[in-house]
Formats: C-alpha cells, structure tokens, sequence
C-alpha cells in the first residue's frame, strides 16, 4: 500500500511538473511564441546600436491553404542589425461570413529566434476578418546585433491557422495561401 502511494504521489507530482517543462520547451524551440509579446523589445530597439559594417538577409514567408489569402509585401530585404524594420503582410477572408485566424511563426535557422525582436507583430494575437474583408498586418522587429557572425540569412515564416473565437465557426484548419513566392 505504501509503494502505491509513492507511485501516485511521484505521478501526480510528475504531471503537475510538466507544464513548466512544457514552458521551457516551448521557450528553447522557439514554439508557442505567439502568445507572448516581447515586452522588452521596443526599449532594447531604443537603446540599441545599428551595426552598420554588417548586413543580414531576412526572408519572409506565408504558409497554409484554405479560404484565406495571405502573403508578404515584400519577400527579402537586407537589413543592419539593431535597425528597426517594418514589413506588413497581406490577409485577405475569402469567405461570406467573418473567419478568425491565429498566426504561428517559425524562424529558420532555429537558433536566429532569441536574436529576431518583434515590437509589433499580428501573431500576438487573434485576427478577425468580415466577409471579403482584406487587412494589412505589419510587423515590426529589430535583429540583435548579438546575432551570432555565422548567421546571415534569417526566414520569418508564419502559417495562420483558422480558429473559433469571435467567429467561432472552425478550429484548428490550417487556412492561408500564398507561399514565400507571392
């Protein structure tokens, strides 16, 4: 009976540890970053010096299918680190009724993430759009001149998933077009 005991109390024990260590993952990989806005990143984007002797290519991608058309304005630019940058991305709900949309980013090289500041990003949060409804969504972001020397090319990519919410009509269907061509 006391053994039981001990093996219910390690297993409670060890699920109610797996949301921290569900944190710290999500954290290391760069996962679920859309939940969290990057409270420090407009006063580092102040305080920061532009690296003026370096360049780094940022590429910007949209993924997805569905009913959304959704797409970057611009696909590469070259920018100093410490420079603050505003890209703005296109959305557009090809539906008749109001859809509700999430954005999920990703960065490749993974290790990039912790270096890419957003001040302002569309991912922080859920996006409704009417019926037919088009939005434009910038981004802005500075890339920490800390940014290690061997990476010179950073891809933002985000995949905007349909979700319930206002709309509350789907979840969970992956809903964009547009690809890092358009």
């Amino acid at each position: 009976m006391g053994n039981l005991a001990i093996v219910c109390a390690v297993m409670f024990a060890f699920g109610f540890a797996l949301i921290p260590l569900y944190d710290a993952f999500c954290e290391v990989t760069g996962i679920n970053n859309l939940v969290k806005a990057d409270r420090g990143a407009a006063s580092f984007a102040r305080n920061t010096q532009v690296d003026s002797t370096r360049k780094v290519i940022v590429e910007f991608d949209a993924n997805g299918r569905g009913a959304w058309r959704f797409k970057p304005e611009v696909n590469v630019l070259e920018v100093h680190p410490g420079e603050l940058v505003t890209v703005v991305y296109d959305l557009v709900n090809t539906r008749d009724v109001e859809t509700v949309g999430q954005a999920v980013p990703s960065y490749a090289p993974q290790q990039s993430a912790p270096y890419f500041r957003k001040l302002e990003c569309f991912c922080f949060e859920q996006q409704a759009l009417g019926a037919h409804e088009q939005k434009k969504f910038p981004v802005v972001f500075v890339i920490d001149p800390k940014l290690p020397k061997d990476v010179n090319t950073i891809t933002l990519s985000y995949t905007f998933f349909e979700v319930a919410g206002r709309g509350g009509k789907t979840a969970g269907i992956p809903v964009t077009g547009g690809g890092s061509g358009g």
